[in-house]
């Protein structure tokens, strides 16, 4: 094959530049053919795993990328078109991307020939179907099916890539005052900026709703901060819009992917928490989910990937411990929670907080509580021969609670373990609250009618902790471990904690103690009238098979 010289190298880039401008939504090839020498496009040669983007007998070699059925009737085109120098290239294949997923394309192509009439360049275009049904109409970026697409090609090729979550936490009301018409404007100008802003940084996507991420596989982690952290500054001072006032209120969460035998779920998962770290906790702050090493040697992102690969698998490697919970007069057993833990690879514990916050964005997560539910009061059942009134705790997550089917699935559970609805005890975390409080007024009288208790968890933090009092049918508040870990020696703790108790018994609650430790503070617990206590003091939580052998015998 003779070898291409410098000069024809030079003038098949300016050829294949030339048309690269136009071919939007398409992947460009140009071919000399004197030379059976040719340039791909950058996103063919990632999309299908070519060698370069630069091909000696280019032809030969997308043939073997071509479905065994198709390549017939390619090589017969490809065939005419280089025997006669005439004609066009227009034929739809399958072909293969780098993950070995076929797709269909259509391929067109046009032999341009010199001043003597002699075929010179082959130059054509590929359009896979699949991508452009992967293109948000609104903004022409790539939408989240190609957002998905494309970082499964990138850990397919083993290539490391950062992600950046955008997203505005006003822009709702940016809508309700100014109109959806408006909105969809000022989200075009804004991407037109990100996109004359960015240019170089990355490839930017647009997930659901007004969230935009950003690819990036050359800049760094302190660099897309510092570009974020010039939006943020832009971001908070009001500018003008087709002669309307706006400001917006931004939010940012990152990823750094260098782990390959990940999930594409797995990825985005732990980037939404990220984002949501910035939005309800940093106040707008980037946010980088942090995949270091852990003990085990194995990394975050792997490790949240082998979790979520056990809740699609049963919930495998996934186990019930439990805290009693004592009366705090008579120190008799009155109850339980259910706390979940998973098992390693190396057999070590992993604790509900190294995972549950990341699976509680998950679509995966209501399938694990459910799983929770369930086999808790399964387990749990054989006590009530003993213990009558004992009480099951069980924490809801937010994500439980926007399901349409919760309350179906709390019925199946209790009917599938026959347990019975007025020894269970469903608590509100602190994420709950921040759902619409008239739904969850909706949920807690449903699940009371049927005799199920209520509870708000580590009542005291947060900021609606008194309105969801006043709001809901609460049966118990749980006194946050914080309250109570210096009450021994702090008045104002043991103030705080008998101000609790009234407001309690305004409402016709009882209260729960958590995080007792010593004598000493359960002695001041009892004189601030605390009905129950948890802690170290009586027990870490424990499986059920030591809890029955400890409590039940």
């Amino acid at each position: 094959m003779k070898e291409i010289t410098q000069n024809r190298i030079d003038k098949l880039n300016r050829m294949f530049e030339s048309y690269a401008m136009v071919a939007e939504g398409t992947d460009v090839y140009v071919c000399d053919m004197r030379y059976n020498y040719s340039r791909w496009s950058k996103s063919a040669v990632e999309l299908y795993g070519l060698e370069s983007e630069y091909i000696y007998a280019a032809g030969d070699v997308w043939e073997g990328y071509i479905h065994p059925e198709d390549r017939g009737i390619y090589r017969e085109s490809i065939d005419e078109l280089f025997s006669s120098g005439e004609g066009k290239h227009d034929i739809q294949y399958r072909v293969r991307d780098v993950s070995g997923k076929y797709y269909t394309c259509t391929c067109r192509g046009i032999v341009l020939k010199d001043d003597n009439d002699e075929p010179e360049y082959f130059v054509g275009m590929i359009r896979n179907h699949s991508v452009n049904e992967s293109v948000d109409n609104i903004t022409g970026l790539r939408n989240q099916n190609g957002f998905f697409q494309d970082v499964h090609r990138y850990l397919k090729s083993h290539v490391p890539i950062k992600i950046v979550m955008y997203g505005s936490t006003n822009y709702t009301r940016i809508n309700d005052i100014f109109g959806y018409d408006f909105g969809t404007r000022i989200f075009q100008h804004i991407i037109r900026f990100m996109l004359d802003h960015d240019a170089g940084k990355g490839d930017l996507y647009r997930l659901d709703g007004v969230k935009v991420a950003m690819i990036s596989r050359d800049a760094t982690i302190e660099e897309l901060e510092k570009n974020y952290e010039s939006y943020r500054e832009r971001a908070a001072t009001a500018f003008e819009f087709e002669g309307e006032q706006v400001k917006l209120n931004i939010n940012a969460g990152a990823i750094s992917v260098d782990s390959f035998d990940v999930d594409v779920d797995t990825i985005l998962s732990c980037l939404i928490h990220a984002y949501q770290e910035s939005k309800y906790t940093k106040q707008g702050g980037f946010c980088f989910f942090d995949t270091g090493l852990r003990k085990n040697g194995i990394d975050e992102l792997e490790r949240i990937n082998r979790i979520r690969k056990c809740v699609a698998n049963g919930c495998r490697n996934f186990v019930i411990y439990y805290q009693p919970i004592l009366d705090a007069k008579s120190e008799n057993l009155v109850g339980a929670e259910a706390l979940i833990r998973w098992i390693d690879d190396d057999g070590s514990l992993v604790m509900p907080n190294d995972f549950i916050p990341v699976l509680e964005s998950d679509a995966l997560f209501p399938e694990l509580g459910e799983w929770i539910l369930r086999h808790s009061m399964e387990e749990c059942l054989g006590i009530l021969d003993t213990c009558p009134d004992f009480v099951l705790n069980i924490n809801l997550s937010y994500a439980q609670l926007q399901q349409l089917n919760f309350l179906s699935v709390v019925n199946k559970a209790i009917e599938e373990a026959g347990f019975p609805p007025e020894n269970l005890c469903l608590e509100i975390t602190e994420r709950c609250r921040l759902l619409d409080h008239n739904m969850l007024k909706d949920l807690s009288g449903k699940l009371r009618n049927k005799g199920i208790k209520i509870a708000i968890d580590d009542f005291g933090t947060g900021f609606s902790s008194l309105e969801l009092l006043q709001e809901l049918p609460i049966d118990v508040l749980k006194i946050d471990r914080q309250f109570v870990k210096d009450i021994v020696s702090d008045e104002k703790q043991s103030s705080l904690v008998k101000l609790v108790n009234k407001l309690a018994g305004i409402f016709g609650a009882i209260t729960c103690a958590e995080g007792v430790e010593t004598v000493e503070m359960r002695d001041t617990l009892r004189g601030c009238k605390v009905d129950k206590m948890q802690g170290y003091l009586y027990s870490k939580p424990i499986p059920m098979d030591t809890f029955a052998d400890k409590y039940l015998k």
